[in-house]
């Protein structure tokens, strides 16, 4: 994995499996990760903590990002209101390695309700090891920002 630099968010609802995506991401290699919260369990707005990791992401301060919330849609929903962000809704591995291979996503948004430890890691570990098909896929990304 060539990955050195990852942001991370969460509400209340990924808290708790972030945290293990982090020890996870550390022990992959990964030299610097930044949290961006939740930083506990306790009831909070996703918004607070996805723009602020989007922007770092979207600045290039950051390779990749990975954003969880109860579902994950309405985390990924937020980080996809940034023009340089691809976010993709990830619950299994297939569809973790089309959203890097097709899609050049950049932000790896997990539902931590509806998905255990073990398979967080797998889509985490395929989506960091996918690279980008370009070609015709590179064509279509390009369409997507708002002009």
């Amino acid at each position: 994995m060539n990955i050195k630099s990852i942001a991370i968010a969460s509400d209340h609802a990924g808290y708790e499996l972030k945290l293990k995506l982090i020890e996870h991401l550390k022990k992959l290699g990964v030299k610097e990760i930044k949290d961006f919260g939740a930083y506990s369990t306790e009831s909070s707005d996703y918004p607070d903590y996805a723009h602020p990791m989007a922007e770092a992401v979207e600045s290039g301060e950051y390779e990749m990002g990975i954003s969880l919330c109860g579902s994950g849609n309405g985390i990924n929903m937020t980080v996809n209101k940034h023009q340089g962000i691809r976010s993709a809704l990830c619950w299994n591995v297939e569809i973790s390695e089309l959203a890097r291979a097709h899609n050049d996503a950049n932000v790896c948004a997990l539902p931590a309700r509806f998905i255990d430890e073990d398979l967080a890691y797998a889509i985490v570990d395929k989506f960091l090891n996918t690279g980008f098909d370009g070609g015709r896929h590179l064509r279509r990304i390009n369409k997507i920002p708002v002009k």
